[in-house]
C-alpha cells in the first residue's frame, strides 16, 4: 500500500513537471515564432526587424536556461568544475542578491572567511542561493521581514545523513554549509514534502523548476540539505558542501585553471580549409554550416555518421576540422568519431551534443575528442571552440 502511494505521488510530481515544461516552453516558442514572424513580414530594410530578431534571441536563450534548469533538476547539468571559497562567492553576489528580493525585506549577511574551500561549479552554486533568495522573499510575500544569509564550517557526524532530504545521503566528514533562514509564513510537513517538486508552489504563479533544480545540483555535488520550518515561524535551510583538505586546495591553486580561448578572427589561408558538418536535424545542420561559412570555410554536409563516412573518405585529404553531432541515427556520433579517427589519426573533431559535457565523456573513455560544445550554442562560443582547436595544431 505504501509502495503504490509512493507510486502515485512520483507519477503526480511527474505530471507537474510535464505541464509545467510544456507551458514555459509553450509561452517561449509562441515569442519566438511571433518576433521571427513580424520580422519576416517587416523586411530586412525594415528598422523594426532588428528588435523583433533580439526578442526571439532572448526567447532563446531563456529554453536554453530551463533546460539547464532540467539537467540541474536531474544531476546531469553541465559542471565547470573550479576551487574556491563559498563565502567570498556570497559576498560577490551581495548586490544582486539585495536587487531580487521584495523591499520590504532586510538582508542580513553573515560570511565567515576562514572557512575551508570547495569544489564546485560557481554558476551552480550562484543557481542554489539566488534560487533560496527568492523562495525567501517569496515567503515573507510583501510583509516586512528578515533573510538571513550565513556562511560555516560543520562537522557531519552519524545522524547528518538522517535529517538531509536529498536521496542520496551524505557521507560523514567535513563540510562547508550555506544557511538561509527567514521570517515568513512557514511550512507545514505536508508542505515541506511537497517542497522540491518541479514546478510544486504554494502560490498561484509559478516558480518553475527553482527548488527543484537546486536538489538536483546539491545531489550531483554529493552534498546534503537540512530544512526546518513551521507555520508562522518562518524556515531556515541549509545547503552543505564536502569542504577541501588544505593540501587539495592548495593543490587546486597550483595547478591554475584552463586559458580561455579568445575572440577567433580566421586567417586569410583558413578560406583554403574545409570543414564538415554532420547533423540529423536539418535545422541545426543548416544553421550551423552558415556560422562555419561565416567564418570563412568551405563547408561540407552530412546528416548521419555513414553519410559523414562517405564524404570524408572523398574528403579525407582536404577536410581541416569535423563537427559532429552525437546523437543520430544509423551511425551515432561515437561510432562516426572511432571510424573518422581510424581513418585518418590527425583528423580534428569537435562534437556537439544537448547533453553536458560529463555525460558525453563516458561515450569517449580511449581517445577524447578535440573540444566539445553544448547544444544550444551562440555564434561566438562555436568561433571560441574552432579558434581554440585549430590554435591547439
Amino acid at each position: 500500500m505504501e509502495r503504490r502511494f509512493q507510486q502515485s505521488q512520483k507519477l503526480e510530481s511527474l505530471g507537474i513537471m510535464a505541464g509545467g515544461i510544456a507551458h514555459d516552453f509553450n509561452n517561449l516558442l509562441t515569442a519566438i515564432l511571433g518576433n521571427l514572424d513580424l520580422a519576416i513580414l517587416g523586411g530586412v530594410q525594415n528598422p523594426r526587424s532588428q528588435s523583433f530578431l533580439e526578442q526571439a534571441r532572448k526567447a532563446t536563450l531563456r529554453a536554453s536556461d530551463l533546460t539547464s534548469q532540467m539537467l540541474a533538476y536531474s544531476g546531469k547539468g553541465k559542471f565547470h568544475v573550479k576551487t574556491f571559497n563559498l563565502s567570498g562567492l556570497v559576498d560577490e553576489m551581495a548586490g544582486l542578491l539585495k536587487a531580487s528580493i521584495s523591499k520590504t525585506v532586510s538582508l542580513s549577511l553573515n560570511t565567515d572567511k576562514s572557512i575551508p574551500s570547495i569544489k564546485a561549479d560557481p554558476t551552480q552554486i550562484q543557481q542554489i542561493i539566488m534560487n533560496l533568495i527568492v523562495n525567501a522573499s517569496e515567503a515573507i510575500g510583501g510583509n516586512p521581514g528578515i533573510i538571513s544569509i550565513a556562511t560555516g564550517v560543520q562537522n557531519c557526524d552519524e545522524r547528518c545523513p538522517e535529517q538531509s532530504r536529498l536521496r542520496e545521503k551524505p557521507r560523514p566528514g567535513l563540510y562547508v554549509f550555506l544557511e538561509v533562514k527567514d521570517t515568513g509564513c512557514g511550512m507545514d510537513e505536508k508542505t515541506i514534502e511537497r517542497l522540491f517538486d518541479p514546478f510544486f508552489t504554494t502560490k498561484f504563479t509559478g516558480r518553475g523548476l527553482g527548488m527543484a533544480a537546486v536538489l538536483g545540483i546539491v545531489e550531483a555535488h554529493q552534498g546534503a540539505i537540512m530544512l526546518q520550518s513551521e507555520p508562522g515561524r518562518g524556515t531556515t535551510i541549509k545547503v552543505m558542501f564536502p569542504a577541501l583538505a588544505s593540501e587539495e586546495a592548495a593543490d587546486a591553486a597550483g595547478k591554475g585553471g584552463m586559458p580561455s580561448a579568445g575572440a577567433f578572427t580566421p586567417r586569410p589561408e583558413y578560406a583554403a580549409d574545409t570543414v564538415l558538418v554532420v547533423d540529423d536535424e536539418e535545422m541545426v545542420l543548416d544553421l550551423c554550416a552558415a556560422m562555419v561559412e561565416q567564418l570563412g570555410f568551405h563547408v561540407l554536409r552530412a546528416s548521419d555518421g555513414r553519410e559523414a563516412m562517405d564524404v570524408f573518405r572523398r574528403h579525407a585529404a582536404e577536410i581541416t576540422l569535423v563537427i559532429l553531432d552525437l546523437t543520430m541515427p544509423r551511425m551515432d556520433g561515437a561510432q562516426a568519431f572511432h571510424e573518422l579517427k581510424r581513418i585518418r589519426g590527425d583528423v580534428k573533431v569537435i562534437v556537439s551534443s544537448g547533453f553536458s559535457e560529463q555525460e558525453v565523456s563516458h561515450h569517449f573513455p580511449e581517445d577524447e575528442p578535440a573540444a566539445f560544445i553544448e547544444k544550444p550554442f551562440e555564434f561566438k562560443n562555436l568561433q571560441k571552440k574552432i579558434g581554440m582547436v585549430l590554435e591547439k595544431g
